[in-house]
Formats: structure tokens, sequence, C-alpha cells
């Protein structure tokens, strides 16, 4: 029995042209774009034109051919001139910067503003459940992605597994043509902490049984693509249409899984498992935490402290907690900056480059985003200037920048910037150490040795960036749409105890200030800022629908305390 004799579903999954789905090297998501397929699994033209009522047809679709590889971002990235809008606003800065020196942060800056916050404690770890002895059959994934969009498919999974009582296949990772990084599970989670901690929800294998290696499951029907599989599918679609699968030929292979299990409506207990895979099954193993922790060392000026949250990242390799330290001394800010040359290109904003900028983007849209020409020649986008003003553009280095210097970060601040490739290159990054002279990045902390093994590995690497992010004492985040900055920020609440804030800008409420760049006084400018950053701390419960990776005060995931939140 195959998927084709069950149902007719519509089989539109064309992401929005719109939607920010590129991202850094630590981020980028091409969940609705197939991967160059694993060794084994032969792309082919799906036959059917994906029209709403067509019955659907297990075929792999071809590699996007928008796809661009690292290489490709860098060699665009060093090409643009610097030109900027905000020079005005820069030196205001920089003066007051200087100023600030021998002043006092603002009280809010390095802490939670909001003390209800501490009133969530983790507690997804507790079951109100039997084990699954996962005897309908055997689920085997192969994500795609990069190494974020691929922790989220893993969850998700593990908790398709125990709606169909399956026994879950280790996960693959589908090597991509844009990172070509051929790492697989067990070379990023520890593979037998994975197994164990699970053990009492779910039953995992790590390859399918000897009578069923040999299977073709292309022929008999047992492969699920993403066209397959509807986004932010119910419960209810892999009871009706994937659960007959299972009974039948005793395998399902998902392939790409990406964002294809809904945030809600989904069983309590099946939402905790999500939680609990998420923030308890998923370890590094001990190369990404021996060098994570290093990398946190130095973040601290080798000052041997442990932060809140080193032991869930690093493990054994996290430092004891030495008391009577100055830790004000050691703390840093991370920083996620969204600015790669897919993304910029991507969003069809302009940045202040003039017309050679827009020759250089428009020739790149061409060879990796011609569906993007096309809207654009049908005037279903809006112009720049719209898109500026409602918060659509990412946000540029100089207006991030800005951003840190009116929030009241001093110009000696330590910053960790995740990610690498910024559109403009080392020139462009200059507006940052301009200001903030002590932003480093994973490849200035490590020496050649101790990076080396890593750099052919572009998800380990994204790995790195995940702890020196999920550690900081402070977490600026430029795009919330960002999936490295939703698990980072998710992480943050559920283990921070309300001591771990995160800075994720209103764009549109930003970009309304910077359009006064011209006349606005610092003061005013500062003002404005603090105001805007400080109604997205506001501390309410996961919103239906909303990813619990990301928002998980929720009773699934954490439990409120209102004695905690009294005091």
């Amino acid at each position: 029995m195959t998927i084709n004799n069950l149902t007719n579903l519509n089989l539109s999954t064309t992401p929005s042209l719109l939607s920010n789905h590129t991202a850094s090297d630590a981020d980028r998501d091409f969940s609705d774009h197939p991967s160059t397929p694993i060794q084994g699994l032969t792309p082919r033209h799906r036959q059917d034109s994906g029209r709403v009522n067509q019955a659907l047809k297990l075929k792999f679709l071809k590699a996007n051919s928008t796809t661009v590889s690292i290489r490709e971002l860098v060699k665009f990235g060093k090409k643009r001139p610097q030109k900027t809008i905000y020079a005005r606003l820069l030196a205001k800065a920089a003066h007051a910067l200087a100023e600030r020196h021998y002043k006092i942060e603002p009280r809010d800056l390095w802490v939670e503003p909001y003390t209800v916050a501490s009133a969530w404690k983790p507690c997804s770890e507790e079951r109100d459940w039997e084990p699954s002895d996962g005897s309908t059959g055997y689920i085997m994934v192969s994500a795609n992605g990069g190494i974020n969009q691929q922790r989220v498919a893993v969850c998700n999974a593990v908790a398709v597994a125990r709606l169909l009582n399956a026994t879950l296949v280790i996960p693959t990772f589908l090597y991509s043509s844009v990172w070509r990084d051929v790492s697989q599970f067990s070379d990023i989670y520890q593979e037998e902490h994975f197994i164990n901690y699970l053990k009492p929800d779910i039953r995992i294998v790590k390859e399918l049984p000897k009578e069923l290696q040999s299977l073709d499951l292309e022929a008999v029907g047992s492969v699920v693509t993403d066209a397959d599989v509807v986004k932010e599918a119910k419960p209810s679609f892999f009871l009706k249409y994937i659960l007959p699968i299972l009974h039948v030929n005793r395998v399902v292979h998902f392939v790409g899984f990406g964002n294809r299990l809904a945030s809600d409506p989904i069983p309590f207990q099946l939402q905790r498992l999500r939680c609990r895979c998420n923030f308890h099954a998923l370890q590094f193993v001990p190369k990404i935490q021996a060098i994570g922790a290093l990398l946190l060392q130095r973040m601290r000026k080798n000052e041997s402290r442990s932060g809140p949250l080193d032991k869930y990242l690093v493990g054994s390799f996290a430092k004891s907690k030495i008391k009577g330290r100055n830790a004000a001394e050691s703390r840093y800010l991370a920083l996620h900056l969204r600015f790669e040359i897919d993304m910029v290109a991507h969003s069809s904003c302009e940045f202040g480059g003039g017309e050679e900028e827009r020759r250089e983007l428009e020739a790149y849209r061409q060879i990796h985003f011609p569906a993007l020409l096309e809207l654009r020649k049908s005037n279903k986008i809006p112009s720049p200037e719209e898109l500026r003003i409602e918060g659509l553009c990412p946000l540029m280095p100089e207006e991030t920048v800005l951003m840190l210097a009116a929030l009241g970060f001093k110009r000696g601040t330590h910053i960790f910037l995740a990610g690498a490739h910024i559109y403009g290159g080392k020139p462009r990054l200059a507006v940052l150490t301009g200001l903030f002279p002590n932003l480093v990045t994973k490849e200035n902390l490590l020496s050649p040795t101790e990076i080396e093994p890593f750099l052919n590995f572009s998800s380990q690497l994204a790995a790195l960036d995940f702890i020196g992010c999920t550690a900081s004492d402070d977490f600026a985040m430029t795009d919330s749409g960002s999936q490295l900055s939703s698990l980072v920020s998710g992480y943050r609440v559920y283990y921070g105890g309300g001591r771990m804030p995160t800075i994720r800008p209103n764009k549109r409420r930003i970009a309304d200030i910077f359009m006064k760049n011209n006349t606005i006084e610092w003061s005013v400018f500062e003002n404005r800022v603090r105001k805007a950053v400080r109604q997205t701390k506001r501390v309410f419960s996961r919103p239906t629908g909303r990813s619990v990776y990301r928002y998980p005060r929720c009773r699934e995931c954490m439990c409120f305390s209102a004695k905690s939140a009294a005091n």
C-alpha cells in the first residue's frame, strides 16, 4: 500500500518569497528546499503538477537550483563598497560611548527587567506515561537544512514515533550542496545519551533490522518527502495517512521533514516530549563540548567561573563555580547578526550602497532567486521603501551597532559574534569594531590547531556558535525569525531561571526610529530604542501555534510558581 491510495491532498509547498528563509552559517533554513540526498537516495522529478486534489506521488524532488555555497557567500560579500546613510548618528554614538566610559550602565542592561521571569522552572523531564514498545514499525528520518533545522526535525520525529507507537531509527542528516557537510547525528550529538534518555518514552535503534534493510522503500511506497506532507501537519494527518503505511510495510522514511509537525494542537504529554528531546536528550559530543568550553573560558577572559547554562551545554567540561569573583569583569554579550549576501538579496531591500549595490544584488538574484525577479516584475513585492517602513529588512551592521550603543553598552563590552560572511566583508564589519573594538568570532578566539578539526564541518562550527550565544550573559538577535536565535533564546528561557536576558528588537518600531536618522537627537534616539527593546522583554506564556523550542514558557515544558513570582 502506498500513500497514493490513501488520500488526495494539497501539495503546494511553495514558501513565501518574502519570508526570511536564508541565514548565516549557523542558521540557514532550506527546510523547504530538498538537499542533495544521502548516498543511496536518487532525486527524481515529481510526476505530478502539485495542484489541489492530485494524488500524492512519492518521488524525490530535484535539488533546488537556487541554493548557494559558502564560497559564493564569501566571494560576493567581499565586493561591497562601504557607504552608509548613518554617518551622523554613528558620530553621535562614538561621542556618547566616549562620555559613557566612567558612567554606570543602565540597571537592566544585563538582567531580565521583569522578576516574574524567574517564576518559570524547567519540568519537561517529568513523565506520566508508560514506555512505548515501538511495535507498529520503524520510522526513519533524513533531515535537511542546517543544524538548527535538523535539531527541530529530530525532536518532531521523536514525537511522531511516540504518536504512532513506532521505533525511531537514529536520524540521518542529508548532505547539502550549500554546506557540504557530511556530519551525521553521532558527529554532533551523544548517541547513547539520546537513546537512553528517551528510553522511557520511545524505542530507538541505530539501524533497521536486517530483514528490512534490503527493502526498496521507494518501490513499496514507504518514502515520504516534504512535498507529500503539508507544513505544520496535525497529529491526525500522521494517524490517518502514515500509520497505514507502517501497518503494511513496517517502515516509513521521511526525507526532509522540515517543519512538518504542527505546534498546536498537540496532546499535552506529546508536547512535553518535544521539550524533553530538545532541552534534555540532545547533548553535544565531547569534541564539541571541549572546544565550546574553551571558547567560553576565553570569552570570559580566562576567569574560572561557570555560567548558569554551561553544564547543559558543555557537560563535564564546564568550570566549577568560583564564589567571590567579580562576574561583571568577565561577562560578555553574544550577537547573532544576520546580514549575509543571500539574505540581503532575498529581502529586496536597499542598504545605502546606491546603483552599484543595486546592480550587484540584482545579478545575484538572477542566479539564485529567479522566481523572486518574476514577482518583482509583476509588482507583487512592495518597494524597498515600503519594506523598510514595515520592518521587513534585515538590520544592517550600522543599525545594529547603533542599537547596542543606544541601549547603553560600553565601548569596552566584550562581544561574541556568531556566524560569518557578512555582506561587505571586513570593511562593513569595521562599523561594529570601530565602536566596539572587543568584538570577536570563534575564529578569533581559537587557534588554527584548535579550530582545524571543525573547518570542513559547518554544522559542527554552528554548534560552537550555539554554545557561545546560549551561554552568554546577554544575547542580542537582529532577526526574531532566525532559527538559531529562536533556539538560543528558548534554551536561555528554559534553563536561565529568569537571569539570562535576550535582546530581540521589534524591527518595525526600530525602523520607524531609524527613518529619522538625519534629524533625531542622540538622547531621543537612546530613549526610543530602549523603550522599543524593553517592550519585547515582557514575560508571557507561549502563544498558541508558536514553537515550544522558542517559547518554552508553557505548562507542557515549564512549571510556574506563583510564590516565586510574588517574591
